[in-house]
Formats: structure tokens, sequence, C-alpha cells
């Protein structure tokens, strides 16, 4: 069963039937791979299951970083997204109530500073610009 199925899929939009994802499916192929086996011994098979999955001792800390890689970027994925989101607000927002008007420079510098502050994984430094953004 290991040699015909991957452990896991190693791209997360792959659909690819693997031991963690299909062990039902998995376990009714083990079933019938056994029973077919030892059938003409006239052994009746009821159940057979895959009671454990592990890495090898080796690539398990390997893997353990892959996973966490892959929930970093699913997280930082989210938090761009919502950062996006909430950027687009306040530009409609400022717009709608006419709080102000920005030449697309300034909506560049604004967009910028907001991403950074939002996407940041530490907390920002506020600065006090003294001057303008042409000088």
């Amino acid at each position: 069963m290991a040699a015909r199925y991957p452990y896991d899929n190693f791209d997360d939009e792959q659909k690819e039937m693997t031991l963690r994802s299909g062990l039902d499916e998995v376990n009714e192929a083990l079933e019938k791979e056994v029973e077919d086996r030892l059938h003409i011994a006239g052994i009746e098979i009821l159940e057979a299951r895959i009671g454990y999955l592990a890495y090898a001792e080796e690539i398990a800390s390997a893997m353990l970083r892959r996973q966490q890689a892959t929930a970093i970027v699913a997280a930082r994925h989210k938090i761009v997204e919502g950062a996006v989101s909430m950027v687009d607000m306040a530009l409609d927002e400022l717009s709608k109530k006419n709080i102000i008007e920005l030449d697309e420079e300034r909506k560049a510098a604004m967009v910028s500073n907001l991403m950074v502050v939002l996407c940041a994984d530490k907390d920002v430094t506020p600065v006090v610009n003294s001057g303008t953004l042409y000088n």
C-alpha cells in the first residue's frame, strides 16, 4: 500500500489520493489486497486497516518544517487578502466622503504605508512626517 499511494500531498492544490487524505479508500484497497492473497488459503478477511502512519525518523523533521512553512504561507495569504480589502475600503471611504483628494502618487504612498502596517509581523512604530511627499 505504501508503494501504491504517496504519504501526503506535496502540492496543496493537488487532489491526489494519499495515505493520509484517503484513509478509508486506502483501507478498502488494503482489505481487498490481503483478501485476494489469502483467499486461496481459505482465510476470510473481515477487516484490514492501517492503524498508524508516521514518517521515518530521518525525514520527520524536514516534513515538519514543510508543514510549518505551508501553514505560514496560508496565514500570510489570508493577512494579505485582508489587508488589500482594508486598503481598498479605506480609499473608497476617503473618496466617498470627500475627506481628501489624492493623486496617483499619494495613493500609491498611502497604499504602500497601509500594506506595511497591516501585513507586518511586528508592531509598527509611528513616524511623524514634517515635510511633504515631494520634499
